[in-house]
């Protein structure tokens, strides 16, 4: 029978296939005990099952590249943290030795209190972090007893489920998997993000899809207005295939993109970069005429490792980077690296409480002075093969940035006089991605030859919104009148002083919102090459002037609502 459930579209297109519905995973297990002679052996058998969950991830991880690296790979590094967590381990241990439990009940009591310790946090991020123990202590049942974990899927087939992780989006698609509708989830979550780079339609908060959808069920799914159709008259399957023939269209149109100019209507030249972590990334970006690597994240480097990359590996990798731009600029950001991502390297801390705002980026840098020398000297060396411009993220005051231009001087003249060809001089930029970088920057911005926005963080620092927090999806919005007010701030001020300024975050890969960053005055966008054909038409429909005319009002703007007619007025979509 046909049914209509509503829901929140997360990532564009049209899906007509069969409903592979998932249950969420519960770990059921009943209480059972073993004999005193019978613990070794449960031991062991629940290590071996830990070191087979071990060489899955690393094996996937092993298997990604591009865009799937950076955003299933922080996860797959945050589970194996997790697997090797000395709390989990110990406490698994203890309940198999002095409580004489299965390892199926242990880890089921285990994971009951971990979980009650982390629901018991003021920290809204440490609480979302319960998802990541379930899928961990899943994997460990699973491999118990030799059941695969990997998500199965057909083509043809839609999942529905609660959620899905990153990793689990990316089998699917490979898969075949048509489409994905979930309970629960959030538009502004990782999952979310990776189903628009993958092109994969996503529809998210179907609160009823668990209840109403049954194996089998035909569905069609509309990951734009985020509407979910069960057993589709003719009237919905008309619907579906105008649908697919305007997506084929527009397929169409943007491939005739690929070597036009990102010019607005009154002839204004717009500068289009691209994000990259993979030579695949910047191979594609050439290919789209990108105006060159707006941020090359380095940070995939040092990621599940036991030993830090030396400066030869790092060399390497820059310099391929740069080559394979052909003279166009590549902008290598230093290391990124924090509490946040895996790092077995014990370069970081593992024992923060607070991640997001302790020792990373730049502050992780400049605490580890031999560490970043070696950074900047495989930098400097790569430069001797195209240009490239430093990029140094979360900046918040003039010291850092000193200290960064110091070191970078040095590191200069050390390898120019060790006889090494390199660039006369290398650009230093400031990300500004911490609210007190943007208030601050009038004191900071003559040291600086060029400065690029990363939203992402920005929006979450200056909301104090975690952007993975479902219960935070409304909270968590580029269309909030302090961001509009900041960022029309920061690019005055860098116009003012004659510096370059680019938004690098997720907002600047999203077509809806660059009319309000045009108005803004921003003339430079780096993004995902995924979506750089479609911003690139976006921005040739739009008079610059026209936009730049209506700022004021933008500026002026008192909530999202007023931020929204305002787009509405523009002819956003």
């Amino acid at each position: 029978m046909r049914q209509l459930l509503p829901g929140h579209g997360a990532s564009r297109g049209s899906a007509l296939g069969r409903a592979r519905v998932r249950l969420p995973h519960v770990l059921d297990v009943a209480e059972e005990r073993i004999p005193a002679d019978a613990v070794e052996d449960e031991l062991q058998r629940l290590h071996a099952a830990i070191d087979v969950v071990r060489d899955e991830m690393r094996v996937l991880r092993q298997r990604l590249h591009g865009a799937l690296a950076q955003e299933v790979g922080e996860f797959l590094d945050l589970h194996a943290l997790l697997l090797d967590d000395p709390e989990l381990l110990h406490g698994l241990d203890d309940l198999i030795r002095t409580g004489r439990y299965t390892a199926d009940y242990a880890l089921r009591l285990q994971r009951d209190r971990i979980a009650g310790v982390f629901k018991g946090m003021d920290d809204a991020y440490m609480r979302s972090r319960i998802e990541d123990i379930d899928q961990v202590i899943g994997r460990i049942h699973a491999a118990l007893h030799r059941r695969a974990t990997e998500v199965r899927g057909l083509a043809g087939d839609i999942l529905v489920t609660d959620n899905v992780a990153p990793a689990e989006l990316a089998q699917l698609q490979a898969q075949g998997v048509m489409a994905v509708v979930t309970a629960g989830g959030s538009a502004l979550s990782h999952t979310a993000i990776l189903a628009r780079s993958l092109h994969v339609p996503l529809v998210v908060g179907a609160v009823q899809a668990l209840m109403k959808v049954n194996d089998g069920d035909v569905l069609a799914v509309d990951g734009t207005s985020g509407l979910v159709v069960v057993e589709p008259n003719a009237e919905d399957l008309r619907g579906h295939r105008a649908r697919m023939r305007d997506q084929v269209r527009e397929r169409r149109q943007l491939n005739r993109l690929r070597r036009e100019p990102t010019r607005t209507l009154d002839g204004v030249d717009i500068k289009l970069w691209a994000n990259a972590e993979s030579r695949a990334d910047v191979a594609e970006a050439h290919a789209l005429g990108a105006a060159g690597v707006g941020l090359y994240r380095t940070e995939f480097l040092f990621l599940q490792r036991n030993e830090l990359p030396d400066e030869e590996e790092q060399f390497r990798a820059y310099r391929d980077v740069v080559l394979g731009m052909t003279g166009r600029t590549v902008t290598i950001r230093t290391l990124d690296l924090g509490a946040d991502k895996a790092d077995r390297s014990g370069l970081v801390l593992d024992d923060e409480p607070n991640p997001a705002l302790g020792l990373r980026g730049v502050r992780l840098s400049l605490a580890r002075d031999a560490l970043f020398r070696t950074q900047l000297r495989a930098i400097v060396r790569a430069s001797g093969y195209g240009p490239v411009r430093v990029l140094v993220p979360m900046i918040s005051c003039r010291e850092e940035i000193i200290a960064v231009r110091t070191m970078l001087r040095e590191v200069l003249a050390e390898v120019r006089k060790e006889g090494q060809e390199v660039a006369e001089t290398l650009p230093l930029g400031a990300m500004i991605e911490v609210p007190a970088a943007a208030i601050a920057l009038p004191t900071f911005v003559g040291a600086v030859d060029f400065l690029s926005v990363g939203t992402n963080d920005l929006i979450q620092y200056l909301l104090a919104a975690d952007r993975n927090n479902e219960a935070l999806g409304d909270v968590y919005t580029p269309l909030h009148p302090a961001l509009i007010r900041l960022l029309h701030g920061v690019i005055r001020i860098a116009h003012k002083r004659n510096k370059p300024i680019a938004v690098c975050g997720e907002m600047a890969g999203d077509s809806t919102f660059a009319p309000m960053l045009l108005a803004l005055g921003l003339s430079e966008f780096s993004l995902h090459p995924n979506t750089l054909l479609e911003l690139r038409r976006a921005i040739r429909g739009f008079d610059l002037a026209a936009l730049r005319a209506k700022a004021p009002a933008l500026v002026r703007a008192r909530d999202r609502n007023a931020i929204e007619g305002w787009l509405r007025s523009v002819g956003a979509t």
